[in-house]
């Protein structure tokens, strides 16, 4: 299903192949020779979307981009069942395996893998040829790959990566506080800009 969003259509090459009920929504840009599985839904939001050639984005990954974190994906990489990309980069021949979850600002270097269930931070930059091993989290530029039980490491690079401020643009509250109710009515009426999609023909 392509749907156009706030004016954008997407754009598949014609020897890429789309599941019939993977989504793209917005200005999404499929390369020449690459798949995209079904029930994968790719929204450009406000953004862009773009994916290289021979690249495989596999059954219900979701792939994100709003207007400040574009999502460039470059060739012959492959996108994993379940996995959640928003607003990053991947450059050649990058794996990121299921249930992986990559996020605003990453770049992820030329061969680098983030295998099953690995966590990308916002901002981290893996070096060409990293591995983010199973259940691990990598975070900072360069990137600290540690396995989960270490939060305390990890909340000492994350917390100064502003994810809040980055992602919402909200200022995270002291202890205590909650910045839940403004993010979510945000949030809410963003999301609610897809009630102007309209459907595209295959054949426009």
């Amino acid at each position: 299903m392509r749907l156009r969003h706030r004016g954008r259509v997407p754009v598949v090459h014609p020897t890429a192949w789309v599941a019939p009920n993977a989504v793209l929504a917005g200005d999404v840009r499929i390369g020449p020779g690459s798949a995209i599985g079904f029930g994968a839904v790719l929204t450009a939001e406000d953004g862009t979307i773009e994916i290289g050639a021979d690249c495989v984005v596999m059954e219900n990954a979701v792939l994100r981009a709003g207007r400040r974190a574009p999502l460039r994906i470059a060739v012959h990489c492959l996108v994993g069942p379940r996995a959640y990309l928003t607003g990053c980069m991947l450059e050649r021949c990058v794996f990121v395996a299921a249930g992986a979850t990559v996020f605003n600002h990453a770049v992820l270097g030329e061969r680098s893998e983030v295998r099953i269930n690995g966590v990308v931070h916002i901002a981290t930059r893996l070096e060409a040829g990293a591995t983010v091993p199973i259940g691990w989290v990598a975070v900072g530029d360069p990137a600290r790959i540690l396995p989960p039980d270490r939060h305390d490491e990890i909340w000492a690079v994350q917390e100064k990566l502003d994810f809040p401020g980055v992602v919402f643009g909200l200022k995270r509250p002291a202890a205590g506080g909650t910045i839940m109710p403004e993010l979510t009515r945000r949030y809410a009426r963003f999301l609610a800009g897809h009630r102007g999609d309209t459907l595209v023909e295959d054949d426009l």
